[in-house]
């Protein structure tokens, strides 16, 4: 199912993917997807409440985690964003040309994400060893701050490579 979406009014063929298991900030992408007219897709494994809005599109990917994410790996393009913190599936993404944000808004990016894969690398070895445990700061306002700044440059960013 290819999900390019061309309509009068819409802003081009741009759509926001959003990975949407445990995403906290689903409802900033939402603001700022009506604010600038693109659609958002929000991929999850299980149904999940969205708004009901034109823009914002559900999709259901049954099956583990790594269906949801190849759902999204297969239908982005160089002139969509995702939101994830799944690094895996940024460095798909990527290689995709599409640009890729945490909901911490910080960019993955051609030139940290193989640090980002061997850091995680690591991590997980560690932890099933038992040498680390925990996982990531609890977020914070200051997270959703720079999210919501990201969002807004990544497209503004798009709109001036693709030109009026």
């Amino acid at each position: 199912m290819n999900l390019r979406i061309v309509k009068s009014g819409l802003c081009s063929s741009m759509l926001i993917y959003i990975d949407a298991d445990a995403c906290p900030v689903k409802e900033e992408v939402y603001r700022v997807a009506r604010r600038y007219e693109i659609k958002v897709i929000v991929v999850a494994n299980a149904p999940i409440r969205v708004p009901t809005d034109e823009l914002i599109e559900l999709v259901v990917v049954p099956g583990g985690f790594d269906a949801a994410d190849d759902r999204i790996a297969e239908g982005v393009g160089s002139v969509d964003i995702v939101v994830t913190s799944d690094i895996p599936l940024a460095d798909r993404c990527l290689r995709a040309g599409a640009r890729v944000l945490s909901p911490r808004g910080i960019p993955f990016t051609e030139d940290d994400i193989g640090h980002a894969l061997a850091t995680r690398a690591l991590l997980e070895m560690l932890r099933q060893s038992g040498e680390h445990g925990g996982g990531p700061p609890p977020f914070a306002k200051a997270d959703r701050s720079r999210f919501l700044g990201k969002l807004d440059e990544m497209i503004q960013a798009i709109r001036r490579r693709k030109g009026p």
